[in-house]
């Protein structure tokens, strides 16, 4: 493995963590210190800066164990794990019923992540795979889940005069993106109107947890031509999957 840019710290915290991992309850900075080699006043650091950040708790006997950060990130992992399953089979029916593509996607800051794609059998592939990343106000999917936002949240996120336009439809300006998005959130929804690639619409909606927060968004991509004939029905398909996904994802 490359380890020019390697973070030694990091694997000192590694190693002990994984230890107190294995044995809960039972182990002491001496014998953490003694189990990776590293002098007892590092661990003490390690040690003191991980339980402030609740990677561990020290209890009544000095021993460690996991601390609730470990929780909170498990439970982000295999929910977002979960939610790509579920996605890949609800999406089934609604490429079959449909005959477009549907993908899944996330926003990270200002940037929409694409977590999965469900392609129907057509000789037009969409540019978007799972993993990449594109600029959230020029998609339907990021409009969506930036209405979430307020809007000097929003604002936040983009330098003033730095729109990037990848059609003459791509939003460009803060102010054009929350006249944008003030509609999204009276509507429920949102449209990429040739806005990333001329000649293809794309219609998105939110997926909630249980507790109401917008955590993702799905979506439909087609031609112009086949949105004039198929755009009822895409809305139904895509409001059914929305559905689906936010009453199943895990909490």
């Amino acid at each position: 493995m490359e380890r020019k840019y390697w973070v030694p710290a990091l694997e000192r915290a590694q190693d002990v963590l994984q230890l107190i991992a294995e044995q809960p309850s039972k182990l002491r900075l001496m014998d953490l210190s003694g189990a990776t080699g590293i002098n007892k006043s590092t661990m003490f650091s390690l040690l003191h800066t991980m339980e402030t950040l609740n990677w561990v708790i020290r209890e009544k006997g000095d021993t460690y164990v996991l601390g609730s950060f470990f929780g909170v990130i498990g439970n982000a992992y295999f929910s977002g794990m979960s939610l790509v399953k579920l996605f890949e089979e609800k999406a089934a029916r609604s490429v079959e019923r449909l005959g477009e593509t549907f993908q899944l996607a996330r926003l990270e800051k200002g940037e929409l992540v694409y977590l999965a794609k469900k392609e129907a059998p057509t000789p037009v592939r969409l540019i978007s795979e799972p993993g990449m990343r594109m600029l959230a106000y020029a998609t339907a999917m990021g409009k969506v889940l930036l209405s979430a936002l307020e809007d000097a949240q929003v604002l936040a996120l983009y330098e003033e005069g730095s729109y990037q336009a990848f059609t003459p439809n791509t939003v460009r300006s803060g102010e054009e993106l929350l006249e944008q998005l003030r509609m999204v959130r009276k509507q429920g929804y949102a449209m990429d109107q040739e806005e990333i690639v001329l000649g293809f619409y794309c219609f998105a909606m939110p997926i909630a947890d249980r507790n109401g927060n917008w955590i993702a968004a799905v979506s439909c991509s087609m031609p112009i031509h086949q949105w004039i004939q198929k755009q009822d029905l895409a809305r139904e398909e895509i409001q059914i999957l929305a559905h689906a996904l936010s009453a199943t994802v895990p909490l």
